[in-house]
Formats: C-alpha cells, structure tokens, sequence
C-alpha cells in the first residue's frame, strides 16, 4: 500500500501542469477517435432495423452506444480537468470569476471572449451568460486586483478554453446518436421523458443499466447546475432540477406544483428504464402507461377542494323515547302527576305580590296559594282515580260483622270543608267563653 502510495506521488510530481497535454489526453487517444468515427458514420447511415430482432447484447449498435455512455461519462471528467487548469491560469487575471460562474463550459466561454481585456464594458457577454450575471461581472471587474496575463500563459488559457469546447462539442454529437437510438434501446424512458432527455440521463449515469440501478431522488438531480443567484431572489429558481426540467410534462406543469411533478417524473423514469435495462416491453407499452398515469396524477393535483355541504342540525328530540306503556306506566304517571295546589303555586297574579316562606319575597314563593280572589278557601286535594279504586275494593271486601253495624257507628259524615268551618266554630266558641 504504501508503494503505491509512493508511485501516485511520483506520477503527480512527473506532470508538467504547464503542459495541457500532459493534463489532458482524452481527445488524443485512439478509443476517443475509434468511437467518435463510428459515431459519424451511424448518423449519417442511420439505423439498421435489421439488428433490431437480435439479443440487445449481441447487437454491435448497442454495444456502440453503451462504448458512447461510457465516453460522454470521460468526457466529464476530461472537462472538469481542463476546467481545473484554466481556472488556474486564469485566476491571475480575475480571480472572482470563478465564483461568478461555476458551470465549465460557461467559464471557458467567457474567459475566452475576455481574454486579456481589462475593460469589460468593451466586451460582449450577450448570450453567454444570464444579464443578471453579465452586470455583476462587470461591476466585479472593475474592482478587481488581478493583472494581465503573459502572452505565453493566455496563450495556454486560450488552448485550454478551445479543447474543452471541442470536448463539449463531441459530446454533443454523441448525444445526439443515442438521441436517435433511443426509440429502439429505451422506448419506455423515451416515452415519458422524451429521447432528448433520455439520451442525457443514460449519458450522466453511465449507461441504461447503471440508471436502472439508480434511486430516483439520485435520477432527479442528474444534471443539475450549481446556480449563482448573484444576491436575487430565489422565489423563482428551481433548485435540485437536472435534465428532467427539459421534459415537456415539468413545462407544462403550474410552477407551484414542478416540484412534486418532478419527484414524480423521476420514480417513473426509474421504473421504465429497469423495464427497459431487463428489454421486458420492448413495444413501449409500459412508458405510454406511466406518462399517463403521471397526467392523471397532476391533474388530480390542480382539482379544487370539494365544497364543503352544510349539515343541517339534527331535529330535537326526534328519537323515539325508550319508555314503555301500559297499566304499569299510567299508574307512575298519576303517582308522580302535578298536583292543584303544586299548580297554583306555580301560578302568580297580576300586580299581586305574593307570599313566601322567609317574607319580603325571600325564601320559596308561595304563587297563588292563598292568594284573595282566587276563589278557594283552601286547596282541595282531588282523588285520583287509583286511589279511588283502592277506596271501592276496600269497600267491597267484607271486615268484621257480615253486615251487622255497631252501636258506636254513626251515620253522620263530615266533609273536609265542613270540619274546618266546625273547627273555627269551636275555637269561636271557646274565646266567648
């Protein structure tokens, strides 16, 4: 292990990194140029359909195109190496560009339209950059320490920026092969994210079966750029978006709801290119059913709330009341009835105070019991009707004597009301004496 640690050490110090090409060798080597030839020809000889019946393995087409994921993959790489070596060249001249602009190609664009300007209000950055980044570029610019370079350095800066933009350019064309051979390698991803951007996501990923090995929250950030806001508001950039911002089912979809399109899109997509690493539906049947079922779902998303209906309250006391009837019943009834004198009580008179047990209106009021103009001496207690049948059984029973009276029964009766007059008569008596 530590010889090898020891043999890396050696290699890094045996690079020149003056030198490009000794940081740079992709494009000079032979399997660059085997593949980038081959890649010619099949565009302008397009697809032979007569493969299309064998093995997809055994097909010298798509062993060509898995050879294209795996060099737009080193061809990544090769950028950001390049990238590296112009940032550290270039960083003499305008060291805050960097943090200005972060994607590579961008950067080897404008350092090259640059150059060794010192002015940049001389300089047309139309339609390289954002103008919201072209401003503050150039107000960065006139505020910066860096000095003009060397013509040897810019010279090398120059170099630098021209092969990473032939290296984006082939990778270009690369893409747009597996573009057009998408239809027959992925028909299910095609169909739902489009062969333009199926044809990136198998690039960024290094083939079909490595997508297919991929989670989806991996599949939603392929391609995504680090964005310099450059102190703007962030309320309308979309952040973690890669390539599947470029399907046409994220476009179409309200602003306030990509972000779940996209998590969407990116489940779909892994599951129909697992169906299409596996050729389990070659036809494209699978992928036309997933866009569609993604469809549904977004527009089930944009359905306003169902209306909420008014419950009408329930109908007081409309329950049917747990109670039995019958003898028993009315006999509870009569036993627990109001009675007269729980009735006058209950009743007042108009402008007749009434009385009460504590006096002064205190105490349990007393109502029209004993009230003047109410008619009644006293209240009578009337017989209820159960008490009146207990009263003709009682008679009808036989105690004693059949028939025979005594000597000290009388048959004189006295009415409730007649003893109270002849009791007051009494008392009468009784103080004249």
């Amino acid at each position: 292990m530590e010889e090898d640690i020891d043999g890396d050490i050696e290699d890094i110090e045996a690079l020149n990194y003056d030198d490009l090409d000794n940081v740079s060798k992709l494009q000079k080597s032979q399997r660059f140029t085997d593949i980038m030839q081959k890649v010619e020809a099949a565009l302008q000889n397009g697809s032979d359909i007569s493969n299309h019946g064998m093995v997809l393995e055994d097909d010298p087409e798509y062993q060509l195109i898995v050879d294209c994921n795996v060099l737009s993959v080193d061809i990544e790489n090769e950028i950001v190496i390049i990238h590296n070596f112009i940032r550290d060249k270039y960083r003499l001249k305008f060291p805050e560009l960097e943090s200005l602009v972060h994607h590579p190609i961008d950067y080897a664009r404008v350092v090259k339209k640059i150059g060794n300007e010192m002015d940049l209000t001389l300089v047309d950055l139309e339609g390289l950059l954002p103008s919201a980044i072209i401003m503050v570029v150039s107000v960065t610019a006139s505020t910066t320490s860096g000095k003009p370079l060397p013509e040897d350095v810019l010279q090398k800066t120059i170099d630098a920026c021209d092969r990473a933009l032939a290296l984006d350019a082939a990778k270009k064309k690369v893409l747009d092969f597996v573009e057009s051979r998408m239809s027959y390698i992925a028909p299910n991803l095609s169909a739902i994210v489009g062969s333009a951007v199926a044809a990136k996501l198998m690039g960024t990923a290094g083939g079909l079966s490595a997508l297919a090995k991929m989670p989806a929250c991996n599949v939603q950030l392929l391609g995504a750029k680090k964005k310099n806001l450059a102190g703007f508001s962030t309320a309308t950039s979309q952040f973690r978006v890669g390539y599947l911002e470029q399907t046409e089912i994220f476009q179409s979809t309200p602003p306030p709801l990509r972000m779940r399109a996209c998590r969407l899109l990116a489940a779909k997509s892994t599951l129909a290119a697992r169906v299409d690493s596996t050729r389990g539906d070659p036809s494209g049947t699978a992928g036309r059913s997933f866009r569609e079922e993604i469809h549904k779902k977004i527009e089930k998303w944009q359905e306003p709330p169902p209306a909420k209906q008014p419950k009408p309250l329930p109908v007081p006391d409309s329950e049917p009341k747990k109670k039995r009837g019958g003898r028993r019943l009315r006999k509870m009834k009569e036993r627990y009835a109001v009675t007269d004198m729980r009735k006058l009580a209950n009743r007042m008179l108009f402008g007749v105070p009434e009385e009460s047990s504590l006096g002064d209106g205190l105490g349990e009021g007393y109502g029209m019991l004993g009230q003047a103009g109410s008619g009644k001496l006293r209240v009578s207690v009337g017989q209820s009707k159960l008490a009146a049948k207990v009263a003709k059984r009682f008679k009808e029973k036989s105690y004693g004597s059949s028939g025979a009276t005594s000597g000290l029964t009388s048959s004189l009766a006295f009415t409730p009301v007649q003893v109270y007059i002849s009791k007051h008569e009494f008392i009468g008596a009784n103080l004249m004496l």
